[in-house]
């Protein structure tokens, strides 16, 4: 254990430290009882931090019927949620625990990382076959298919964001990616007209057309681009957001937690918090590029994935360079769910590197 410490990518560890600390320094600004909460899943999911990072995971590597078993796990937990989850904000996406509530979708997200590292640990080399192609779109498919139904847009797109990220790595021939593409631009049209809520439309629509609805489906961003142009360099201070603390910006522990932060604690604090977060990154793609096996390197590659397209989405939808599809900061936002999920996704990769698998 001791040796394994010794090994132990502290670095990593320091700038999930900071992005969790001041996620709860803007919650403690916003609403106590969510940092209270938060502090709660932090504490569970630094017990299953250690549990995950003292196990050897090596001889599962190999074993598929383990690797499948999770992701078949997960499938399941999804359709659970389907029919039994109650709805909550418009959306059954929540498992119920008494006062705990567990967003399955973020499980989905752990476990086709750790799915696709196995598939295209093997794959990678003939990943130009179409069949390959077909069946990991298919194991993409059947979480994506059941998240969409509760419906939860934005952890669709990360999830697809996932797939099409371990494909643009694997080699993937230039001309099935055309085809990919085309087969993609015609299912999103299908989708804006037959997939899609209204609601839904309205947010796209939204992003296009910036003065549309300010008083509706546009007000968000616009009070999300207030709150962050009235900061300054150095924000208004703890406690002191007008946008936060008034009620004006919407969702400001989850969705625009980042330009929550910003005005209290100003544009300078912003620039240093996107500069840890893209180190957080950079430690995950150099610990992959340097470990001895195709599965570590991707399971680093789809951690980056993931963190990379939530933030794009988060940090995005505030500034107004993408539409709102409810997709969290990751070790930012409030979220009991992610947090733990992405714990153990940095467990994983700290007890891989440990190892030297």
């Amino acid at each position: 254990m001791l040796n394994y410490l010794k090994s132990f990518d502290w670095k990593l560890n320091a700038a999930v430290f900071l992005l969790v600390l001041a996620g709860f320094m803007s919650l403690a600004s916003a609403d106590s009882d969510l940092f209270w909460k938060q502090a709660l899943w932090l504490g569970i999911g630094l017990v299953f931090f250690i549990f995950i990072f003292i196990f050897d995971w090596r001889p599962f590597i190999n074993y598929r019927g383990a690797i499948f078993g999770f992701y078949l796990f997960v499938v399941l937990l999804l359709l659970i949620t389907y029919f039994f989850a109650p709805s909550i904000r418009g959306t059954k996406g929540w498992l119920v625990f008494g006062n705990f509530h567990f967003q399955v979708a973020e499980l989905a997200k752990l476990s086709l990382i750790i799915f696709y590292a196995y598939f295209f640990s093997r794959k990678h080399i003939g990943i130009a076959r179409i069949s390959n192609l077909i069946s990991s779109f298919f194991y993409f498919s059947i979480p994506a298919a059941l998240i969409a139904l509760q419906p939860d847009l934005g952890s669709v797109l990360v999830l697809f964001c996932i797939w099409f990220g371990f494909l643009l790595v694997s080699g993937i021939n230039p001309k099935h990616l055309i085809v990919i593409l085309i087969i993609l631009s015609i299912s999103g049209a299908i989708m804006w007209q037959y997939g899609l809520k209204d609601y839904q439309k309205e947010r796209i629509m939204g992003f296009f057309f910036p003065g549309r609805d300010p008083l509706g489906i546009n007000y968000n961003v616009i009070q999300s681009k207030i709150a962050i142009g009235s900061a300054g360099l150095f924000g208004k201070g703890f406690g002191q957001g007008a946008q936060v603390q008034l009620g004006f910006l919407p969702e400001a522990k989850t969705d625009f937690i980042f330009a929550a932060f910003i005005e209290e604690w100003g544009i300078l604090a912003g620039f240093l918090l996107v500069a840890i977060f893209l180190f957080l990154v950079f430690k995950i793609v150099k610990i992959g590029t340097e470990a001895d096996s195709n599965f570590t390197r991707f399971v680093c590659l789809g951690a980056a994935i993931l963190f990379i397209s939530q933030f794009i989405f988060n940090v995005g939808s505030n500034i107004g360079f993408m539409p709102v599809v409810g997709v969290t900061f990751p070790f930012l936002s409030y979220g009991g769910s992610s947090l733990l999920t992405n714990l153990v996704l940095i467990s994983i990769i700290q007890s891989l590197f440990a190892r030297h698998s």
